[in-house]
């Protein structure tokens, strides 16, 4: 397939996918390398393996696994022209991405009160990366939300329907991402010890 060809949209619409996944893709060189220099640091004779994840941060990744979920109905809400049911799924996805950053926080004061703190004389190396790859995660995904309320904007004023539908799928598709990358990064965490 020559990507030169076509019309202006369908060249324009090949260029925001090619930078979707390139900023994935990076994203994803990002964090393997700070899982590598995990796996490289624990075998420090200061790793404190015995050291637990939050409990809250299994239950912000059911949130999160939920609001993909979500997403996928309003996409296929917007797909059917169904645009209220679109407006509500995106609102609840919108909604859950704040409850997993709540509960990712929450995980932090829970870290905290057990005495890890991500720098200073009490923090470990192993819990100074829970800290770093959890925080850098929670950046991304208030990108995912700018992003989601850029979606949310654009479907309120009718941008989307059944014969349209890009911008929804781009920001579903970066969601989805992070979704994926969190439940990666809480599993490699929860195992590598």
């Amino acid at each position: 397939m020559d990507l030169t060809q076509g019309t202006v949209k369908e060249k324009n619409d090949r260029a925001k996918k090619m930078m979707l996944w390139f900023g994935i893709v990076s994203l994803l060189m990002g964090f393997a390398g700070w899982t590598s220099a995990y796996i490289v640091s624990s075998s420090r004779e200061d790793w404190a393996s015995d050291v637990d994840l939050p409990s809250t941060f299994y239950i912000s990744t059911l949130v999160i696994i939920i609001s993909s979920l979500t997403y996928i109905l309003a996409k296929n809400a917007v797909k059917k022209d169904k645009q209220s049911s679109a407006g509500i799924w995106l609102l609840v996805t919108l909604g859950l991405g704040i409850a997993f950053i709540f509960l990712q926080f929450s995980g932090f004061s829970q870290m905290v009160a057990e005495g890890y703190y991500f720098t200073g004389p009490t923090s470990s190396i192993k819990m100074s990366y829970v800290f770093l790859i959890a925080m850098v995660h929670i950046i991304h995904v208030v990108a995912g939300m700018i992003s989601l309320l850029v979606v949310l904007y654009n479907q309120k004023r009718g941008k989307y329907s059944s014969k349209e539908y890009l911008g929804i799928t781009l920001g579903a598709t970066f969601w989805h991402f992070l979704d994926l990358l969190w439940v990666y990064l809480l599993v490699f965490m929860t195992f590598v010890k």
